[in-house]
């Protein structure tokens, strides 16, 4: 048992949508660890409207709690990153663990190993199965090639990160649509922790994320936009040079020459001005949607 408990204080930000029983389960797991290792700490259990008896049987097991459980209960139903950063928000901590899902294909050890790794330096330390699915392959490797960070994304099982990470990233943004890029975008050193096995899928809505997210962490738009204009303005070239050289050789219909002229200019130009427009877009969303906001119906805690 352990003797010499750490001073630092931790927070436990939580999500839970119709969890049930695994809820319960999943924090006897967690205080278990953070009783072991931590004098201080906040459990904070994030409602996002559950229908089922998840807040129900959580109420009844957390009245024999030492330590508080504090749940913020949604207006509505708003999916897991919006969810998260009323999470944060409410997190007073000098570490946060941000748990994303209530699944535990991970040792319950490497909950203390990420703290233990965060003393090392990171002030991100994700916590990541060796195995993943090819969807996610997928997004990570497309996301990973057009990111300007320092740091490669990954599936990750849970994270934890210090007090200076969510001072910077909410510094530079009021709300974050997509957690793990605005870390990896902050600057500060992340390190990941990998386990044997895969984590479940995180429900609904990740596609959604997935693009929200290419759209305003990479520049894979503007590429992808940069690379069709490139490739109409190539076509209306050689649509030019078809109809001069129709018109030195052949025998075209009057007028057709000069329309079809004017039209591949024309369409060239088009898609040049809106690969610049989708550009400006891009920034625009960018500004924008740091003015988005979560809705909290209520804020309930819990303690013997």
């Amino acid at each position: 048992m352990t003797t010499n408990k750490e001073k630092n204080f931790i927070s436990a930000v939580v999500y839970l949508h119709n969890d049930g029983v695994r809820a319960v389960k999943f924090f006897k797991l967690l205080t278990e660890q953070l009783d072991a290792h931590f004098e201080q700490y906040e459990l904070i259990a994030v409602d996002d409207a559950c229908t089922d008896d998840t807040v129900s049987l959580l109420r009844d097991w957390a009245k024999e709690l030492t330590k508080p459980l504090t749940f913020l209960h949604m207006s509505l139903f708003q999916r897991l990153e919006p969810c998260m950063n009323a999470g944060l928000d409410a997190a007073i901590g000098d570490y946060v663990y941000e748990f994303d899902t209530t699944d535990t294909p991970y040792p319950a050890d490497m909950i203390f190993a990420a703290y233990q790794t965060a003393l090392t330096g990171s002030d991100i330390v994700s916590v990541c199965p060796n195995r993943t699915n090819g969807s996610s392959r997928l997004f990570y490797g497309v996301f990973n090639a057009n990111s300007h960070s320092a740091y490669r994304l990954r599936t990750d099982a849970f994270r934890l990160v210090s007090r200076r990470a969510v001072n910077r990233v909410h510094a530079s943004s009021e709300h974050l649509p997509y957690r793990k890029a605005a870390y990896a975008a902050s600057g500060l050193k992340m390190t990941d922790l990998t386990f044997e096995g895969r984590i479940i899928d995180k429900g609904a809505g990740r596609f959604s994320l997935a693009a929200d997210s290419l759209t305003l962490y990479t520049d894979a738009g503007f590429k992808f936009s940069a690379g069709i204009t490139l490739i109409m303005m190539v076509l209306a070239l050689a649509e030019l040079v078809y109809t001069l050289v129709i018109f030195a050789t052949g025998h075209p219909v009057e007028g057709w020459t000069t329309m079809m002229f004017v039209l591949t200019l024309g369409f060239a130009g088009v898609f040049a001005v809106l690969a610049i427009i989708v550009k400006y877009l891009s920034l625009l969303v960018d500004l924008i949607f740091k003015k988005q906001k979560y809705l909290i119906e209520s804020v309930e805690k819990i303690q013997k």
